[in-house]
Formats: structure tokens, C-alpha cells, sequence
């Protein structure tokens, strides 16, 4: 049988190898006291030397040995640095050290499954040095290996599932025998456990009906895919395919019809790497959509994979005019939502869109088109909604003393939706911070229930909502829900009160407001603004006028520093 050419983009990424010494110097940890011509000898004499000692002195089957000697090499340079190197006597002080001060054999054991040095420490058991102190884990990752599982990647594993390694051999095999006789090899069995370590993980009751409908998928594309043909005696390839299909599962599409949507276009399905779904999956996320309705778009639409969506530039106005828009809908948005015009990147298109507030109407186009209308747009011409203040301002940017701080902010606000205009670089002017910083706050608001399009126009009217830390954004928000009983709805009319002082100015006046109130000394109800906006001078009239005592008060309680409450004295 012809193998399908589109699974050689599939095989080509992967290989399934799990002993083989490290290639290149490069490759190596830093060995400061052994010069570069030795470090290829040292380290494959100490790592024979290691493979001896686990298997003559430690009595572990050679085959896991080696695995273990020959993965584990961090740990083992670490053990290599404690001697004084001499060429001539290395591999004899290295047995000598191995003989004379015992190793942690589970931090070599971590590292040769496939977790990074740096993490092995996380998972080390506690006084335990030894494998005959603790040899259950030992003993599953024997069998996982034993049933065709690659030795260096038990530790994906163990991160995702470690309950793995604290049940039975016996039940790993049952368990793992019972895939066998759904009608899958034993590499099929350890790609898709691999891609799904909870099968090895929860008993039969737990799973349910989940094992068939996830197996009937995995079948379907297993036998239209001719993977048994193509694929055999690679892991990695059975990983990769059902990796692919997990996208799917986390998008929320339904197990047990996956299958048949991918069988449609397979060849389209397999060319697509998985970092390239992913990324596809994140950019059509980014539109506020539900994420099962992006896998099923995919799926329905897999053309989409292999488009462009981070180099080509947009023009707003001549996309939405792309996709529909009437003249009078132009006009409407080039109104209300000018910060957004101008040139923007393709890569920032799921953020413009819900910076207008048109992302579902935009995804429902781009479904009912089948994806044809994103894929055929182009700007129709080079000065097509190019704004001369924009570049012009953009000249001077280059040539200031921060240009790379600058732009990065730039790029910042184009990347929540604010468009190549005049308008984005005054709202550039006041935003302070780095663009991690602003973006942090940003999405703290947006956390906290903000609407997207109607945050991008608080940034409009006032871009130092975005000069303050996540933490103290929250405080103000909450207060204005909780403690003064507004809604999130008030900051459309009055974006502005974020920017205040909580402590000093929104706590202090609101407080003393209320404190009159209560004592039945206001006559009229005074909006929130009008309260925190005022200048002091203002404030303190308007305190007069309730009450001749009344501005006195307040200085009184400002000069303490402390919020005014019910415990001050009467007017």
C-alpha cells in the first residue's frame, strides 16, 4: 500500500529514540575542569560506569540501567565535577566514587524519564535515596517500558498523572491489555495514552462511556489515515495525530464525532503541525467566541491552517467594507470608534474586532463563508487608510531618546485593537509603564467584568486608567461596586474615576459624603463624579454650603490621614 505523502510531514518532525548520548559539545553541562577534547571520552566512560554500578551493584535489569545512565546527563556531569580530573586515572576515581559515596538514584532515575534537571528536585521523594527503599515507581515505569512506552518519556507521564506510578503493575498491564483488545497495536495503545494519561489514571466506573467514544474516534482516523500502514515502530507519529485530536477535546468538541470531521480532510488535517493548530486555535480564541465553535470551524474549515494571519497588514474600514459593511455602517464606526481606524497587522484582527464590538457578527461571517472571505482579502491599494498624522507622528517617535519603549507601547495598543491614527498616539503620550505592565492591568480590568470595547474607550478618554498596578485597579473597582453601590456600567459615563486616589480622595469624600448624609444634612444627591472630579477648593464650597462647619470637619479628619466615619464628633 502507497504511503499518504501527507504523513510524511508527520514522520519527518519525529523519531522515537530512547538511549542515545547527547551530540555535540554544545550539547554537554559545563565541566570547567576538563578541557573540551576529553569531555566526549569522560562522559562515555562515566556513563558506562554508571550503567555497571545500577546494574552489577544495584542489580537493575541492564536495559533500564542503560536507560538510566544514558538519560541522565546533568546528574551525572554533577557527579563528574566532584573529582579532581586526570585523564589517565578518571575512570578509575569515577567506579571509586560511585562505590564509595552512593548516589541519589531517583534524582538520575527523574532525569532520564524526560524531566528537566531543574524540576527534578519537585518531584524527589523525601529521605529516600535508594530504588529498594521505594521501588513502585521503579516498577510501573518498568512496565510502561516493557509494553513499548519510550523511556524518556515516562516523565510527560508522571508530570500530568503521577497517580500513574502508585498503582500495580498488574493493573497498568490489565489496563493497558484492555486498549489492546479495542482493536489497537501496542504503539497505537501508547500514543494515545500518552496524548491521554488519564485513561491510565481513573478505574473503569470513573471512564465510563468516555473509552468509546474517544477510542471510535481515534479509530476512524487511525484507519482512514492508513496510520497502521504508514506509521509502524514510530511513537511519535501515533502521539502527534492523537495530540492533534486532543485540541479538539479541549475546544470542547464533542467525543465520538471528532473523528468523521477530521476523516473529511485528512491530508489538510496531517500537513498542519500541532504548534500550528494550536496557534490557529489561539488567534480564532482571541475573537471572545465560544471554543467549541472555533474547533468545529476548523474542522469544517481546515483551509484555515494554512493561511497567514501574522505578516499580512489590514485596513479596518476596507475589511469591514470586505465582509459587508454598508456605507451608513462604515459611517456609524468611523464615529463611534475612531481610535480603532487606520492600518493595523492581521495578527491583531481578533482584538480590532472586539474593540468594535463586532467579533461575533465578524465569526459568524467568516463561518458562513467558510473562512473564504478572510482568506481572499487583501488592501486594495498601498495608501488605502493611511493616516498622515500616524506616520508623521511615528517619524518623531523614532528619532526620540526611548524609541524601542515607546513602540513596544505602540504595539501594545494595537495589539487590544487601537488602530494607526492620530488619536492612538496622543493615548500613547500618557500611558507609563512597559508594554508586560500595561498589558497585566488591562487584562486585570478586563477580569474583573469590564466589556472589552467599552475598556478600550475608558483608554481613550482616559489612558492613565492604565498607569497603576493590577492590585490597586481592583481595590478601585471593587470599592466603586461594593462600598458605594454603583455598577461597572457607571464607568462608561465617568472612566476617569479610576485615576484617583482611593485612600486620600474617593475613600475620604465619599466617606464624609455619606457621614453628612446620615446625619440628614444633604439636601440633594451628588453624582459620584461630581463628588471626585472637583477640585479641592470646589469640594470644600459645596461643603459649605451644606453646612457652615462642615469644610472644618473635613480638614479635620484629612489632617489625620484617616477615612471619616460615624466615631467623629457631630457638627
Amino acid at each position: 500500500m502507497t504511503i499518504p505523502q501527507s504523513l510524511f510531514i508527520v514522520l519527518r518532525h519525529f523519531s522515537t529514540s530512547t538511549s542515545t548520548i547527547p551530540k555535540g559539545l554544545s550539547r554537554y553541562p559545563n565541566l570547567p575542569q576538563i578541557h573540551s577534547k576529553y569531555k566526549p571520552k569522560v562522559v562515555e566512560e562515566a556513563q558506562k560506569a554508571l550503567v555497571e554500578y545500577l546494574h552489577a551493584t544495584r542489580s537493575l535489569p541492564f536495559t533500564y540501567a542503560e536507560h538510566i545512565g544514558r538519560n541522565s546527563i546533568v546528574s551525572l556531569a554533577n557527579l563528574i565535577r566532584k573529582i579532581d580530573f586526570s585523564a589517565p586515572t578518571f575512570s578509575r576515581s569515577f567506579r571509586k566514587l560511585l562505590r564509595y559515596q552512593p548516589i541519589n538514584e531517583f534524582e538520575f532515575f527523574f532525569e532520564s524519564i524526560g524531566i528537566d534537571h531543574s524540576e527534578v528536585n519537585g518531584f524527589l521523594p523525601l529521605n529516600k535515596f535508594f530504588f529498594s527503599e521505594d521501588g513502585s515507581v521503579l516498577n510501573v515505569a518498568f512496565a510502561l517500558s516493557g509494553f513499548g512506552f519510550p523511556w524518556n518519556k515516562l516523565g510527560k507521564l508522571y508530570r500530568d498523572e503521577v497517580l500513574i506510578f502508585s498503582r500495580s503493575c498488574y493493573e497498568i498491564k490489565d489496563r493497558l491489555n484492555g486498549f489492546k483488545e479495542l482493536g489497537f497495536g501496542n504503539l497505537s495503545v501508547v500514543g494515545i495514552c500518552l496524548a491521554f494519561p488519564y485513561l491510565l489514571r481513573l478505574e473503569s466506573d470513573e471512564l465510563g462511556g468516555e473509552i468509546e467514544a474517544l477510542f471510535c474516534d481515534l479509530k476512524r482516523v487511525f484507519v482512514e489515515f492508513n496510520m497502521g500502514i504508514s506509521v509502524e515502530g514510530n511513537v511519535d507519529a501515533w502521539f502527534e495525530v492523537c495530540c492533534k485530536v486532543k485540541v479538539f477535546y479541549d475546544l470542547g468538541c464533542e467525543k465520538g464525532k471528532v473523528g468523521e470531521l477530521m476523516c473529511r480532510k485528512k491530508g489538510l488535517f496531517l500537513d498542519c503541525p500541532k504548534e500550528v493548530l494550536v496557534q490557529k486555535v489561539k488567534y480564532f480564541c482571541k475573537l471572545g467566541v465560544g471554543t467549541d465553535c472555533v474547533g468545529l470551524f476548523l474542522l469544517q474549515s481546515p483551509e484555515m491552517l494554512s493561511l497567514d494571519f501574522e505578516t499580512p497588514a489590514i485596513s479596518v474600514l476596507g475589511l469591514l467594507k470586505h465582509f459587508g459593511l454598508s456605507s451608513e455602517e462604515l459611517q456609524g464606526v468611523s464615529e463611534k470608534y475612531h481610535h480603532v481606524l487606520g492600518r493595523n497587522k492581521m495578527a491583531n484582527l481578533p482584538r480590532v474586532m472586539r474593540a468594535l464590538d463586532l467579533h461575533e457578527w465578524f465569526f459568524d461571517r467568516i463561518k458562513s463563508s467558510n473562512g473564504r472571505l478572510l482568506a481572499s482579502y487583501t488592501i486594495a491599494s498601498p495608501d488605502e487608510d493611511v493616516d498622515t498624522e500616524f506616520v508623521s507622528a511615528l517619524k518623531k517617535m523614532e528619532s526620540s531618546r526611548t524609541p524601542i519603549h515607546t513602540m513596544c507601547k505602540l504595539e501594545f495598543l494595537k495589539g487590544i485593537g487601537f488602530g494607526e491614527n492620530a488619536l492612538t498616539m496622543k493615548v500613547l503620550k500618557n500611558l507609563h509603564g512597559t508594554s508586560n505592565e500595561l498589558q497585566k492591568r488591562f487584562d486585570c480590568l478586563l477580569g474583573k467584568g469590564i466589556e472589552y470595547s467599552k475598556l478600550c474607550f475608558h483608554i481613550r478618554i482616559a489612558p492613565k486608567i492604565l498607569g497603576q498596578s493590577p492590585e490597586m485597579l481592583e481595590q478601585k473597582v471593587d470599592f466603586l461596586c461594593q462600598d458605594m453601590g454603583s455598577s461597572l456600567q457607571y464607568l462608561d459615563k465617568f472612566p476617569a474615576f479610576l485615576c484617583f486616589d482611593l485612600e486620600n480622595r474617593i475613600k475620604r469624600r465619599y466617606g464624609f459624603y455619606v457621614w453628612l448624609d446620615e446625619n440628614g444634612l444633604c439636601t440633594r444627591n451628588y453624582s459620584i463624579a461630581s463628588l471626585i472630579a472637583t477640585s479641592e477648593k470646589q469640594f470644600l464650597a459645596r461643603l459649605f454650603g451644606i453646612h457652615p462647619a462642615a469644610p472644618k470637619q473635613y480638614l479635620e479628619c484629612c489632617s489625620y490621614k484617616v477615612p471619616f466615619n460615624n466615631s467623629q464628633r457631630n457638627l
